[in-house]
């Protein structure tokens, strides 16, 4: 059976692929109650539970369903489970650690079943569920005490495990590749990638990467990193799909740093910005077709290979950004073998 890694990047050759688009704002529109974020399960939970959009895999799967079909109707290659903070740091703020694994495992499943439901529909275009891992609250790179460089909120070990087991429940519920997203700190990213490549390993299986980072207005990560720097701290990873760049703010004021990241990677460059800036009452104000206008940019310059929306991206934006993707040629890349030491 040819593998997936080979399958994306004979793909890539050929032609643009899409990355779907917001899970987050378009589960707003929803305007979800807090005894719908609860549902059955967490109905007598202690605590708040409403905005923690992950648990949602569990008391609310349709919603995350038709979030996903409507991205595959618009034209979606890709598709990313709703997992974005589902790993047991993230979910501490709500007191649901221990329920990091099946809220993982439940948005895998979910994205693997509606992703299988189109792929019998239309074989000849086949989808793939991306495994999503997102920030943490926890940084390794920065110290949290100027009297004590060292000093950081989280050890390397527990990081590891989190992701570790992450990445394990992504891999259990039927993800195809695992997305390390909205990335602002090397030092996390390597973590995960190393946590991968160990369950790589102890399984024998192959699992393809695809890494974004997240920037600010100088062009660098929170950490201090440059994209070239960033580029250089990554590309070791194994069956490495792409790199690329997401969230950060909208499409016209990132273009230029794609313009950069297009010259120093030779994998394939992914990008998927948000639907512009947040108004005054966190709103995304960017039309499809605005936005639509914008990546035309990106793609008469040849500088993508993959093309999506973050923040605000209604599947009307990936609608519009796929049929105008269609028209145009990939940016060209190579594939090289990295030899580890």
């Amino acid at each position: 059976m040819e593998k997936v890694y080979d399958k994306i990047m004979a793909t890539l050759k050929n032609r643009i692929m899409i990355i779907d688009g917001a899970m987050g704002t378009n589960i707003q529109k929803y305007k979800l109650s807090e005894e719908e974020y609860r549902g059955e399960e967490f109905k007598n939970y202690n605590k708040s539970l409403q905005g923690n959009n992950d648990l949602l895999c569990i008391t609310k799967p349709e919603v995350i369903k038709a979030i996903h079909r409507g991205f595959l109707e618009a034209g979606a290659d890709i598709i990313e489970t709703g997992t974005l903070c589902s790993s047991s740091l993230n979910q501490m703020e709500y007191g649901l650690e221990d329920y990091a694994y099946e809220m993982t495992l439940a948005g895998a499943k979910i994205a693997r079943e509606i992703v299988d439901e189109f792929n019998i529909k239309t074989p000849n275009k086949p989808r793939y569920v991306a495994g999503s891992i997102g920030p943490t609250s926890k940084m390794l790179s920065v110290s949290v005490d100027v009297d004590l460089p060292g000093k950081r909120e989280i050890s390397y070990d527990d990081l590891h495990k989190a992701y570790k087991e992450q990445i394990r429940a992504l891999i259990d519920g039927g993800s195809d590749l695992i997305l390390v997203e909205t990335i602002f700190d090397t030092m996390n990213c390597k973590v995960a990638i190393a946590a991968l490549e160990e369950l790589k390993q102890e399984r024998g299986i192959d699992m393809p990467l695809m890494i974004s980072c997240s920037i600010d207005q100088s062009g660098r990560l929170l950490s201090g990193q440059t994209l070239e720097a960033f580029l250089v701290s990554v590309e070791h990873a194994t069956e490495l799909i792409s790199v690329g760049l997401n969230c950060s703010f909208g499409p016209e004021q990132m273009l230029s740093f794609c313009k950069d990241f297009s010259k120093y990677s030779s994998l394939p460059l992914s990008i998927y910005p948000n639907a512009g800036m947040p108004n005054e009452f966190g709103q995304y104000d960017m039309t499809s077709d605005e936005m639509g206008d914008i990546m035309k940019a990106y793609l008469d310059q040849k500088i993508v290979n993959m093309i999506g929306g973050c923040c605000g991206s209604s599947h009307e934006h990936i609608k519009v950004i796929a049929d105008l993707a269609n028209t145009y040629e990939p940016r060209e890349f190579e594939t090289k073998e990295v030899l580890l030491g």
